[in-house]
């Protein structure tokens, strides 16, 4: 079919104003938070389950790939679509369609933005636990599809942790649901479990049922200062050897704490090499306390030179703010930044660390540290220029350098980013040559003609050879 006639099929699916074809709206849809660009041959804006059907059976018929996409906050590539394909965006199906008090669950359109979510569940008593730091701007859909974490999974999990159910369409429109609002459910296969964290590699997730639990009647936080970040990572591990279980324990460096000084001043400790940002919740404060307590005295015992706690949900919610301003200050230093997303296990944090700094200092490169450290998950970002050949070879050597050393540690490629475009290239490193074959295996059996999402996960022949920024 010729480009108009495809155009004018999808108008009459979802009306003629919801098919974008102008030069600045494919602009808008060709990027998500990497630097990855590619334009789409159009985009395609439906707003209910049947739309979504009826788009995937003409993607089906004419062999068009598609390419699921919630707000394009993603950090892999994941939603940057291939040239000559469609992006069905899901922005407009943004509905909360139910709070359930008893069974504790919201059902949710995938255009739910995470935030608003966690604000109309809270006034209701519950609490929705995953807090991806772009929570204000990242849609449910899209923390689903790449299994999104956040500060507090050390306590509470990841995203996958609380699908309960979805409603999926398949590449051919086939509509299916898996899950429920029961607590126990072990019959067949976990689907759920398969479309959540598949990047739209299998399907479009068109609702989601998410459990809820009773929010916390008390938060607290906390931050220690440390004179070398290695005293810092051992903190964290002793914390969990005690037994103790924070609800978030995040990590910034010097180069991390004064960008975001310079950007949103929260009188952070820059004389030191690194903070630690602890938060506990709970229902009895006096546990609070007694925990944070514990806390500070481990920290003190492994070389932190100041331990503060926040006197009121002021100063709390001020450190938390400089905790999600990371990203936005690390953007303004250079032209660009690579920001990785690799997950050790906790033991592993200080070998870890000492590795990204053996890497920067080697590779004569700025690579600031922070990130979910309590539960291994760190964020090293590379700040670069992209006009410079020389300078972007050695990014290439030090990303690959970061992605082997995780491995190595026995962590992994991502703990919540995903994979995308990013960090295809190591899936064989990562997950080796069986388990990647039964993946496709699984890909091609859902997707045999490799319309959804393709170019995503699956890495191009050459492996870690072809990795190209």
């Amino acid at each position: 079919m010729e480009r108009s006639g495809l155009i004018t099929e999808l108008q009459s699916i979802v009306g003629e104003r919801h098919v974008l074809t102008a030069d600045e709206d494919l602009l808008a849809y060709a990027y998500d938070g990497t630097w990855y660009q590619s334009r789409p041959l159009a985009v395609v804006l439906p707003e209910t389950t049947a739309q979504v059907a009826a788009i995937h059976r003409v993607a089906t018929r004419e062999r068009i790939a598609l390419t699921p996409r919630a707000m394009g906050s993603g950090l892999s590539g994941g939603s940057v679509p291939l040239a000559g394909s469609l992006v069905l965006g899901i922005m407009r199906m943004n509905r909360i369609l139910e709070i359930d008090e008893v069974n504790a669950a919201a059902v949710v359109q995938p255009g739910v933005v995470n935030a608003d979510l966690q604000r109309a569940v809270e006034a209701r008593g519950l609490f929705y636990p995953p807090d991806p730091s772009s929570l204000k701007q990242s849609a449910i859909g899209g923390n689903v599809a790449e299994n999104a974490g956040g500060a507090r999974c050390l306590k509470y999990g990841v995203t996958g942790d609380y699908v309960a159910a979805l409603e999926v369409v398949l590449p051919a429109g086939e509509i299916i649901r898996t899950g429920g609002k029961m607590v126990k459910n072990v019959t067949g296969y976990n689907l759920r479990a398969l479309f959540t964290g598949a990047e739209g590699t299998l399907g479009t997730i068109t609702e989601i049922t998410l459990r809820l639990l009773p929010k916390p009647r008390f938060l607290k936080t906390a931050s220690a200062a440390f004179e070398r970040i290695e005293d810092a990572a051992a903190t964290v591990v002793a914390i969990g050897s005690a037994g103790l279980l924070p609800t978030s324990i995040e990590l910034m460096d010097r180069t991390t704490m004064r960008c975001v000084e310079e950007l949103q001043p929260a009188g952070l400790p820059l004389l030191s090499e690194a903070m630690l940002l602890f938060a506990v919740d709970g229902n009895h404060e006096p546990s609070l306390d007694g925990d944070l307590a514990e806390i500070e005295r481990i920290a003190r015992a492994h070389g932190a030179t100041a331990v503060q706690v926040a006197a009121n949900a002021a100063e709390s919610e001020a450190l938390w703010n400089a905790r999600r301003a990371i990203s936005p200050a690390l953007a303004r230093q250079r032209p660009h930044k690579l920001g990785e997303d690799i997950s050790v296990p906790r033991s592993e944090i200080v070998h870890m660390i000492r590795a990204v700094n053996e890497i920067a200092e080697r590779n004569r490169l700025t690579i600031p540290i922070f990130g979910h450290a309590g539960d291994g998950n760190l964020h090293p970002n590379i700040l670069c220029d992209r006009a410079n050949p020389e300078e972007m070879a050695r990014v290439k050597t030090a990303a690959r350098e970061i992605f082997e050393a995780a491995v190595a540690l026995g962590g992994t490629l991502s703990g919540e980013h995903g994979i995308g475009l990013l960090k295809k290239q190591f899936m064989e490193l990562d997950v080796g040559s069986d388990a990647l074959a039964l993946m496709r295996r699984i890909k091609d059996a859902v997707d045999p003609l490799g319309i959804m999402n393709p170019g995503k996960i699956f890495p191009e022949p050459g492996g870690p050879d072809a990795f190209c920024l």
